[in-house]
């Protein structure tokens, strides 16, 4: 006789745990970080977007009845978008939401890399070992400090006051007594500087405009510097070493080395910038748009237009700027 031999199954191997990779990890703690803003935003902010939206639509009637005031709204679709771009006129000079956004843009499109480049100066030369660097540092973003809460208002109350006892306007955008004579730097001093170096007068006016807003622009540049500080601490001293070695020249260092290495923060930098510059209390289209909403008493659906017809146009540059500044982002990865 025969008899059946069972043979055991092998018992179950247990099954590896899958660990995450480092960029998951990375990814995880990421959404971990932005998720109160995340919240806030979907609670707090996204029905005062939709409500804004909506008023921009819509035509806002006030009504009373039995000493209670209520308001009634009406769809007028793109009527209120057409009032602001080709209606509606306001602020100095009576100008219109056009002018003042063309105004706008120009002075961005010269403030931002006016900012970058002094920024990334600096930081360069703050990143050399000296005497006296962390207090050169601090020196530096201490306009950042100065310019927020109280100290802020107490500036803009010595701007007011100022611009109360400059006089009479004459028609020319500034106080009488405040010409070409009271500029720190006229083109007609940097063309004579430059005379023998063929250097065209649009450069040489946009030099002028520079050092005359140098105040302003040393303001608006310590978190860059800062951000761009960090960018080139993060450079290895071994890739400077071995540039050194092979004879390189500061000169070459820096295009081929540093410039390529915190390129990725350049890009940072520059949509901060942009958004800053279009969002600050000194700009022009943000204060034309306050004054818009104040001269209708309570509320404009008017103004409400011109504020998305801005955060459109602002969105759209800052993609614009992101995608070209992205095209020559250099980022280093490490072999897996």
């Amino acid at each position: 006789m025969t008899k059946d031999i069972k043979l055991a199954k092998p018992a179950a191997m247990p099954k590896k745990k899958k660990i995450a990779s480092l960029d998951r990890r990375k990814a995880r703690s990421g959404w971990i970080f932005v998720l109160p803003f995340i919240l806030g935003f979907l609670i707090i902010y996204l029905p005062m977007v939709w409500e804004s939206i909506t008023i921009s639509f819509t035509q806002v009637t006030t009504l009373t009845a039995q000493g209670e005031t209520g308001y009634a709204t009406e769809f007028v679709g793109f009527t209120n978008y057409k009032t602001a771009l080709f209606s509606y006129k306001g602020g100095q000079g009576n100008q219109t939401f056009i002018q003042i956004l063309v105004t706008g843009l120009g002075q961005m499109a010269f403030d931002v890399p006016a900012i970058l480049i002094f920024s990334l100066f600096m930081a360069v030369m703050l990143n050399q070992k000296m005497a006296g660097r962390a207090a050169f540092r601090a020196i530096f973003f201490l306009p950042v400090i100065l310019s927020t809460g109280i100290m802020q208002g107490i500036a803009a109350a010595d701007i007011t006051s100022e611009e109360m006892e400059g006089g009479i306007d004459d028609g020319s955008g500034r106080p009488e007594g405040e010409g070409e004579e009271d500029q720190l730097v006229s083109s007609m001093d940097l063309q004579m500087l430059f005379a023998n170096m063929k250097v065209g007068a649009g450069m040489v006016e946009y030099i002028a405009e520079i050092l005359n807003n140098i105040y302003d622009i040393v303001n608006r540049s310590g978190v860059q510097m800062l951000i761009f500080l960090a960018a080139l601490q993060s450079i290895s001293p071994a890739i400077y070493e071995a540039c050194r070695i092979d004879g390189a020249t500061s000169w070459e260092t820096f295009w081929k080395i540093t410039f390529p290495m915190i390129s990725p923060m350049i890009l940072v930098n520059g949509v901060y910038t942009i958004v800053d510059s279009f969002t600050t209390e000194s700009n022009q289209i943000m204060s034309y748009i306050s004054d818009a909403y104040s001269a209708a008493q309570g509320g404009s659906e008017v103004s409400t237009a011109m504020s998305w017809i801005y955060f459109i146009i602002v969105i759209l540059i800052v993609a614009v700027i992101a995608g070209i500044l992205s095209a020559s982002v250099f980022y280093s990865r490490k072999n897996d």
